[in-house]
């Protein structure tokens, strides 16, 4: 599993901005309000933009540039409401707005800390994001909810693994801003986890005495809740998780139950509620991501080959890397515009990202992107919004 280290900055709460209240003038009536309901409610009740119906309202701002949306937030709370919800994306796919970007945790100048930031969204160079709240960390996930980058437990990099965290924070794109949703019921650190069906799942891991887990939550955005529901076959750790169909796959990583790493795959089918196992999985991976319906990683004992698997029919299949020079320059995935990115982990001069494109045609698959992140890549995701 990739060790993710992120930073050590404090949550800086968003300013506050003026709400704006919108009022019907009449050279001989006293003036009203648009609400037809008491002005201390009018925030809750009245309409998105006056005079507008509620869909048509809703398009014009998702029409509106995402660099606006910080500021628009503080118009009124139905227009954060609306800002901060799903249906944002749903509305921006419909008018054919949605952008897809990609939110990378890089090393800072000299390596002495990471920031995370953002490449090519709307051809802007890139662009660091506010710093990611608490202590620096170590061992925690990753996922994309709604929309929006979750950050999950790990354990604080200064202290050690007896510091365990329970704490998930959430990057809100649109707004430009962090907040905490609720505390896992587990704290935990080297676990697996997923986005399945608009809820994450997180399975295994390290406990906060060093032990290790089989435990496994699900969050509810809607509820912001996180409950437990059953366990692993078998306690473990370092694994990495990913969805196909309505199912979660936990791999790799090491079990209190096997010698070595653990080839077994367990297999959580959120319809009937049960899990189930196969041998065939990769060992030691470094770095994973999940593009199309099929799954890349790279593993430690072999950085100059991806392997692929096809949760079709359990299959994986073996592609070169095109690099020649050492053999220990290890790499990070990430995903953009239909390809699969390699950013490198070292600082090389003259290092361009490269990308694997699988519907290109035999021979062409390889190129370079002009995607470079300002340090070595430490973790990336994808998120259209």
């Amino acid at each position: 599993m990739v060790t993710i280290v992120g930073t050590r900055e404090q949550f800086v709460q968003p300013q506050s901005c003026l709400r704006a209240t919108m009022q019907l003038k009449s050279p001989t009536r006293p003036k009203l309000s648009f609400c037809f309901t008491p002005q201390g409610d009018c925030d809750q009740y009245c309409a998105l933009i006056p005079g507008l119906p509620e869909d048509l309202a809703k398009i014009c701002l998702a029409l509106v540039p995402r660099t606006h949306f910080p500021v628009m937030g503080g118009v009124s709370k139905r227009w954060m409401s609306f800002l901060e919800s799903k249906e944002l994306i749903a509305v921006r796919k419909e008018v054919r707005k949605l952008d897809e970007c990609v939110y990378v945790l890089t090393t800072d100048a000299g390596a002495k800390g990471s920031h995370w930031e953002v490449l090519g969204c709307q051809g802007q160079k890139n662009t660091p994001l506010p710093p990611m709240p608490g202590p620096t960390k170590a061992g925690f996930g990753v996922v994309v909810l709604d929309g929006k980058l979750v950050v999950i437990a790990g354990y604080a990099a200064d202290h050690g693994k007896e510091c365990v965290s329970d704490e998930v924070y959430q990057y809100d794109c649109f707004l430009n801003r962090w907040t905490a949703i609720s505390k896992m019921n587990v704290a935990r650190c080297d676990f697996a986890c997923a986005e399945v069906n608009g809820v994450i799942y997180v399975a295994g891991g390290f406990g906060p005495d060093g032990d290790s887990l089989s435990s496994i939550e699900v969050y509810d955005p809607e509820q912001n809740k996180w409950a437990l529901i059953g366990r692993l076959r078998r306690p473990r750790w370092g694994c990495f998780g990913c969805s196909f169909e309505d199912k979660m796959y936990v791999m790799g990583g090491r079990s209190s139950f096997t010698i070595g790493n653990s080839r077994f795959i367990d297999v959580y089918d959120t319809n009937s509620g049960a899990w189930g196992e196969f041998r065939n999985g990769c060992v030691m991976v470094t770095a994973h991501a999940v593009l199309g319906e099929k799954l890349f990683c790279i593993e430690w004992k072999n950085q100059r080959s991806l392997a692929i698997f096809n949760p079709a029919d359990n299959s994986w299949q073996k592609v070169p890397v095109p690099l020649t020079g050492s053999s220990s320059t290890r790499f990070s995935l990430g995903t953009h515009d239909g390809k699969l990115l390699l950013f490198s982990l070292e600082e090389e001069p003259g290092y361009q990202t490269l990308m694997y494109d699988p519907a290109a045609p035999t021979g062409s698959e390889w190129c370079k992107s002009t995607l470079r992140p300002s340090g070595s890549c430490l973790c990336s995701v994808t998120i259209k919004a």
